[in-house]
């Protein structure tokens, strides 16, 4: 093909497919096959189909793009260039994978604007995309008016096998098909290779008929390398289904125009090679040199900066007409996109005395969420099918359903990676929802991987873990978690609180609303806890607090988690009467109490008293940190047991006796 027969899309196609090979040539690392492969589908809706604009990447009612199969990264990248965005120059380009560019191995949503959430790990951006489908819904139907249509987005994601492969795709797709979300489309770069080879040693299900029977609107692309009018027109009859998500299996051909490697493994996740991208040149009729772009394609492609600013004037129109019409609902519309909270919101935080009744965390979760309902509009979220052990319903609003997508109960069925990953989307939405989701703080381990993209997206999600410990009882060591909190507290940028009584978990709530590029997961017990004298909502936020003193200098510090922070108060009075003097620590929150300054640090624990026991209901991994070589831990090293919560506690020794008998070891 001689490069003066190719049309004006093929030099467009052909600079998607030529930038992200020579990205990955000169980084001598990277996945070239799906961008050369998946550029037509790419160009065709990037070109004709989706709405932003390059100038604002923000700009909240743009269409959201999803590369699930976030290994083939140099496709978005070159999107992002060629249609102008400031984000990503020509420059970033050719630093591809270098340290401290702008152009990361897999997109990364915090390090380049124009990338809607962090994928790579196979399967999480397509969750993410049900996520963000369902802010959109959410907010359409709570803000929209008959007259005035304010929020009318769509979520675009291109998907590839691998992302078929893992688990957690189908639970989200599924309940994406459930919702019957219509502006979810997704396109399936079906090229039928993986990093081992042929799809075929794998993975041969029918996906078309998995979706339909998830129930999505399924189309083909038999064509997917030159079709392109079949690919808009499956996007406009995509668009045009309303009440169900749509699939678009694209049939391509990976690392397309390259003679040797097209079609194989070995173009997947690794460059070229000069010799054939020579050879590819040749074949694809493409004279032009490295990072080289036809004047004609980047004029073409950078009309969508006048294009989205146009799109964008026309929303602004909008949005001032809403205001006019609607001057209280655009009020609050506008505070949530702007990130601010309602003022005097944590007035509504509740507060407790030792006189109040002794109850579970979870249940004082419970209380705080329906506290804080009516004064957080923004608050949405629900429960892994644990609704009623989790106590996660908000009393004031229905079940987000088909058709009642105002409604701020989330039903997630048991799926909690899915969940997870869902979640992450509504917070990466940047429309200022705040998501919450609940499972049994075991089961944290079935959506780890979302929990730690939640972490390293900055989304800051609130994770409501209950039954935190071999507490829960019957249901034995399957269901009580003894690893967890220390496996939890090694994720950098996630805050794990486990507050001790009422007021901790109205401060734990605090903390959580108020850090928006933080998550948070809250560990709360099923079993019943008094509210302690010294407890306060503003001690949590300093990660560690002293929760009861002695009088002068401490002989002994005891610091305690949860439930267990009572028995040492219970355990400071009687060694206090035998005449030791005894400070106790309430620490909620490690990250956060790493996080304050050495004074305050030094006053909570001074260096001078090393005789420090912890207590926790879990292994005694990190303790070490602030108890010190002098110091012990009451920990478990063990799996639990099952049997009545209490006396498995006793059972474990975690008792006021067994504390009493160990600091006292401790000090002799």
């Amino acid at each position: 093909m001689a490069v003066a027969t190719q049309t004006l899309e093929e030099l467009c196609i052909n600079s998607i497919r030529f930038l992200a090979i020579d990205a990955v040539e000169k980084a001598k690392s990277g996945h070239p096959g799906l961008p050369m492969g998946a550029a037509p589908m790419a160009y065709v809706l990037w070109d004709k189909f989706m709405r932003f604009n390059p100038k604002d990447p923000q700009w909240f009612n743009r269409d959201r793009f999803v590369l699930s199969a976030g290994h083939g990264c140099m496709l978005q990248y070159a999107l992002l260039y060629l249609t102008g965005y400031d984000s990503v120059t020509l420059e970033d380009i050719k630093q591809f994978r270098q340290w401290g560019s702008r152009t990361p191995g897999h997109p990364e949503n915090f390090e380049t604007p124009g990338v809607e959430v962090t994928t790579g790990p196979l399967g999480q951006g397509i969750a993410n995309a049900v996520g963000l489908a369902m802010a959109e819904a959410h907010l359409a139907a709570r803000f929209n008016r008959s007259d005035c249509t304010l929020v009318d987005h769509y979520t675009y994601v291109i998907l590839g096998d691998g992302c078929n492969m893992e688990g957690v795709s189908g639970e989200a797709c599924s309940l994406a098909g459930h919702l019957g979300l219509g502006k979810l489309i997704a396109l399936y770069d079906d090229n039928h290779i993986s990093i081992d080879g042929s799809t075929e040693i794998a993975f041969t299900e029918d996906v078309a008929k998995r979706f339909e029977a998830y129930g999505w609107h399924v189309q083909h692309v038999e064509n997917g390398n030159r079709d392109l009018a079949a690919i808009a027109q499956a996007l406009e009859t995509a668009k045009a289904v309303t009440d169900r998500p749509s699939l678009i299996k694209v049939t391509t051909t990976i690392g397309y125009g390259s003679p040797n490697k097209q079609n194989t493994a070995g173009v997947h996740g690794a460059a070229l090679g000069a010799e054939e991208i020579k050879l590819t040149r040749a074949n694809l009729g493409w004279t032009y040199g490295e990072f080289e772009v036809p004047a004609e394609a980047l004029n073409h492609m950078r009309q969508a900066v006048e294009r989205g600013a146009s799109l964008q004037a026309e929303w602004e129109e909008t949005l001032a007409t809403y205001r006019t019409q609607y001057p209280t609902e655009a009020a609050e519309f506008e505070r949530m996109l702007a990130g601010q909270l309602p003022v005097g919101w944590a007035d509504s935080l509740p507060t407790y005395t030792p006189e109040d009744k002794a109850l579970a965390t979870r249940k004082h979760s419970e209380i705080t969420l329906n506290a804080l309902a009516p004064a957080l509009p923004e608050l949405i979220g629900g429960s892994a099918d644990l609704t009623h052990s989790n106590l996660t319903e908000l009393k004031i609003s229905g079940n987000f359903q088909r058709g009642h997508y105002e409604n701020r109960n989330l039903r997630f069925g048991v799926r909690e990676h899915g969940m997870g990953a869902i979640c992450n989307g509504i917070a990466l939405h940047n429309s200022g929802l705040i998501p919450y989701c609940a499972t049994f703080l075991v089961f944290a381990d079935y959506m780890r991987a979302a929990i730690r993209l939640s972490a390293l997206s900055q989304a800051g999600v609130i994770y409501v873990m209950t039954h935190d410990s071999v507490g829960l009882g019957e249901d034995g060591p399957t269901h009580q978690p003894v690893e967890t909190l220390a496996s939890l507290r090694a994720i950098p940028n996630l805050l794990v609180i486990r507050p001790a009584d009422g007021n901790e978990t109205s401060g734990a709530y605090k903390v959580a609303v108020e850090h928006r590029q933080t998550p948070t997961l809250l560990a709360l017990s099923r079993q019943n806890l008094p509210n302690l004298p010294g407890s306060s909502i503003a001690g949590v936020a300093k990660g560690a607090y002293i929760v009861d003193d002695c009088e002068g200098t401490p002989d002994l510090i005891l610091i305690g988690t949860g439930s267990e922070v009572s028995l040492c108060v219970d355990a400071a009075q009687e060694l206090r009467t035998a005449g030791t003097q005894v400070r106790v620590v309430s620490m909620p929150c490690w990250e956060l109490f790493d996080a304050q300054d050495a004074a305050y640090q030094e006053s909570v624990l001074p260096k001078a008293v090393t005789k420090r026991l912890a207590v926790e209901a879990g292994i005694a991994m990190g303790w070490c940190r602030y108890v010190g070589a002098a110091g012990d831990v009451i920990s478990i090293e063990r799996f639990g047991a099952s049997a009545p919560g209490g006396l498995v506690m006793e059972k474990f020794g975690y008792t006021v006796a067994n504390v009493v008998s160990r600091a006292k070891a401790l000090l002799s």
